[in-house]
């Protein structure tokens, strides 16, 4: 390589062009993904002007799952993209031993990137359960994940479980641009949370789009903190376990009863809008919806940047007050699209590329936090 010297004699070298420097900073990727959502997979890989990994996921007669990287990886830089279906168990095995095998192949780094990371409703102590999400963060440090790439976790402090880094990325603007672009006179809408657990997402919506907000109470809500955890439970009563009576200064816990299902908020008149970061059961949705509809929502949409959609969901769906339901490419849908018609997908997997883009580069992600680019 020829040196050259400037005035004050000191050596440079010579200029790099552009295209010499977009394939040293893309040469040492290598994604790679299971068989959760493989579409999602190739369209981020697409969208990096990369291919997709050669990596072979099946499983024997017996179950078992065996994982064949044909591509080498060592020294490289490897990204997992693997999502939560609702073969749960199936998408987390794979992912462990794909990220065990990366690790026994010399990889620099492995990045696990879980749009929808299962388990994530099960991270607070209920009866004498444990917290599974806990559990679950273990295993994946273990099986050799130095890094995370997630969405929309139901509760940001699951972050805390992980002893690696964990990037939480946000699904909203998607939802709050389709929201201006895609639903008529959006102006006469209001935020709607169905129960007083999504009221915190939904006003920051309200906030965004400067609309109303309203929250429907008295609904049983969904692996939050009134549900019977096993702390009321009767002392025992055998003779030989001496326990201390109310009388002698321990109040008794008052048992929580729900008040009759009530909206606080107008919605007369105006359109409601649903948010959540989770559709699955959908038998909530769709009475708040006709509670909406008796109280004289015209239209009815519901946005939640999962859809996981278990189950009977997309008939119910079908055949409930609701108007449109908005979900993002986190989890793979196609087969529910086709029993309900009303289910629009959002496309996410420039805002992943853009995430591994950037942890690759060793560039700042709360980039992403502030400015979100939704054009290709």
């Amino acid at each position: 390589m020829l040196l050259q010297r400037n005035k004050l004699g000191s050596v440079r070298p010579p200029k790099r062009c552009r295209s010499d420097m977009d394939n040293t900073s893309t040469s040492d990727i290598v994604i790679i993904n299971g068989n959760s959502h493989p579409d999602l997979a190739n369209m981020v890989a697409e969208r990096m002007g990369l291919k997709n990994g050669g990596c072979s996921v099946f499983h024997k007669s017996n179950r078992e799952t065996i994982v064949e990287i044909s591509d080498s990886v060592r020294g490289k830089d490897i990204y997992i993209i693997q999502t939560g279906t609702k073969d749960a168990n199936n998408n987390i095995m794979e992912l462990l031993i794909m990220a065990y095998a990366c690790k026994t192949s010399s990889a620099r780094s492995i990045v696990g990137v879980i749009p929808y990371l299962p388990y994530s409703k099960q991270c607070k102590m209920r009866k004498r359960g444990c917290i599974v999400s806990k559990l679950l963060a273990k295993m994946m440090c273990t099986s050799g994940l130095t890094h995370i790439i997630t969405m929309d976790l139901h509760q940001k402090e699951i972050q805390g479980f992980f002893d690696i880094p964990v990037d939480n990325l946000r699904a909203s603007p998607f939802l709050l641009q389709y929201i201006q672009e895609s639903i008529p006179d959006y102006r006469n809408s209001v935020i709607v949370a169905r129960n007083p657990g999504v009221a915190k997402k939904a006003n920051s919506y309200a906030e965004r789009l400067r609309l109303g907000l309203a929250v429907i109470h008295g609904e049983q809500k969904e692996a939050e903190s009134d549900e019977v955890d096993g702390r009321y439970s009767p002392p025992p009563t055998s003779s030989r376990t001496r326990t201390t009576s109310v009388s002698v200064g321990v109040p008794e816990h008052p048992v929580k009863v729900k008040p009759p299902l009530t909206i606080v908020g107008d919605v007369n008149g105006r359109i409601a809008i649903m948010v959540d970061d989770l559709i699955d059961d959908v038998e909530s949705f769709v009475a708040a919806a006709e509670m909406l509809k008796d109280n004289g929502a015209c239209k009815i949409y519901v946005l939640a940047t999962h859809g996981l959609l278990s189950s009977d969901a997309p008939r119910l769906l079908e055949e409930s007050v609701i108007d449109e339901i908005v979900v993002t490419n986190t989890i793979p849908h196609e087969i529910q699209k086709l029993q309900c018609n009303k289910i629009k997908t959002i496309d996410i997997s420039i805002l992943i590329a853009e995430a591994i883009r950037r942890i690759h580069n060793k560039e700042s992600m709360s980039y992403l936090f502030r400015n979100v680019t939704l054009e290709d």
